[in-house]
């Protein structure tokens, strides 16, 4: 008895170890086959109550909005950032700079996610913070050097085993040598056309002189555009730029916009973040890394001495708002609901992750920025804050913005890990 109750142990300890080994490997060449991993197919879920939850509800009470908005807790996921609202069901998918994209579902409709699991679990994610949608629903996740594709995701998630198309293998995104720790997280968007658009940092402080023309070359320290499903027709859209880490597409005029985080090191006020958009064809410049904001220099400064002899470009784009330095800002996302006031409407909420390089901590908030008639930028407020304590610690970092089909607003915290949800009533 006791030698057959060892050799079924020993089997099972067999069996458990092949089925981590298999679940630690990229299973990308099977899925492609639609052949299945041998990933366990009970993928555990993110506990939604709890200690944990609890506290994050009594940080949101610190968290100032406009009259008539309110802040509640959608979903504890961790390390969220980038979210993909799902086109046809109450569910969305969330990026992190981790491992992991989360399917975060709220199957009653009540407006509180009810499951949050991995996605896609039999794949070996590295920095998947992109997703976005095709106009047709499918799902892309750009990784740090890596693009799939997975059709009708939000339909068939339930198991570890998805159907996946290779859009950029790994590897080729950028040079492999051009890899680094530093600013590798990626956010995208499909336009109309069905062209991917692909934000991609650059990944020093400032880049060398000797790196400037291959970036602007390659679109690192900028943006590229390619086709959603094979990579094809890349294009360079973009430079000048130092770590964009949100962009949007203006559904009205079809617009590319984008964040741009800038310079450490030039003290705490200097230089502003920037809020840009793209307005001609054929690699529009945004100055960097020659020139911050309106006219703040930073070639020959101390944080770029060897760019003194660089000249900078003829023409470039400045942006359409600065935002006060340090503030981070990362995701963005144009309204287009009808819960919030109208003033709201088809403007831009901006998320501000938060401060490292300054004295003072400053950001950790959401701004709002109004839309001219002419399809210029107005002047940007704060819409939310309060996860900055008076203490100057940290209570969350949003990082992303993204509207639900109802009207509400979710905005991602990777720092505490988890999704607010704002909603409105005039009353």
């Amino acid at each position: 008895m006791k030698s057959t109750k060892l050799v079924l142990a020993l089997m099972a300890c067999g069996l458990a170890t092949a089925a981590m080994a298999q679940a630690g490997k990229d299973n990308l060449a099977t899925l492609k086959q639609m052949k299945v991993s041998g990933v366990d197919l009970n993928i555990p879920v993110v506990p939604q109550e709890g200690k944990n939850a609890a506290a994050i509800r009594a940080n949101l009470k610190a968290v100032k909005l406009p009259p008539g908005f309110k802040i509640e807790l959608y979903a504890v996921v961790p390390d969220a950032r980038h979210m993909a609202v799902a086109p046809s069901t109450n569910m969305l998918f969330v990026g992190t700079r981790k491992t992991s994209v989360w399917a975060v579902t709220d199957r009653n409709g009540d407006g509180t996610a009810d499951e949050v699991k991995q996605f896609a679990p039999s794949l070996k994610f590295s920095n998947p913070n992109g997703v976005c949608w095709t106009k047709d629903g499918f799902l892309i996740v750009a990784e740090h050097n890596r693009v799939l594709n997975f059709p009708a995701a939000e339909f068939f998630y339930e198991g570890p085993d998805v159907a996946v198309i290779e859009v950029v293998p790994q590897g080729g995104l950028i040079p492999v040598e051009e890899e680094s720790f530093n600013h590798g997280a990626r956010t995208c968007r499909v336009a109309d056309d069905g062209k991917l658009y692909i934000t991609l940092g650059q990944p020093y402080n400032v880049q060398p002189a000797g790196k400037v023309a291959l970036y602007e070359k390659l679109g690192i320290g900028g943006m590229i555009r390619m086709n959603a499903f094979d990579g094809s027709g890349r294009e360079v859209v973009a430079k000048g730029v130092r770590n964009s880490v949100g962009m949007d597409i203006n559904p009205k005029d079809k617009v590319v916009w984008f964040t741009d985080n800038q310079t450490d090191g030039m003290g705490d006020e200097t230089p502003p973040g920037e809020l840009n958009r793209i307005t001609k064809a054929g690699g529009e410049h945004f100055g960097y890394p020659f020139i911050h904001g309106n006219n703040v220099q930073i070639a020959g400064t101390a944080a770029a001495p060897d760019l003194k002899d660089m000249k900078a470009p003829a023409a470039w784009t400045k942006p359409q708002v600065e935002f006060p330095a340090h503030q981070a800002q990362l995701g963005m996302t144009f309204y287009s609901g009808k819960q919030f006031p109208a003033k709201y409407q088809n403007g831009m909420f901006v998320a501000a992750h938060g401060s490292w390089n300054r004295s003072k901590p400053t950001g950790a908030l959401i701004n709002f920025v109004p839309l001219n008639p002419d399809g210029t930028a107005g002047k940007s407020e704060v819409f939310a804050d309060g996860w900055l304590d008076e203490n100057g610690v940290y209570k969350g970092r949003p990082v992303d913005v993204a509207p639900m089909k109802d009207g509400s607003l979710l905005i991602s915290d990777d720092y505490v890990g988890a999704i607010y949800r704002v909603t409105y009533s005039a009353n």
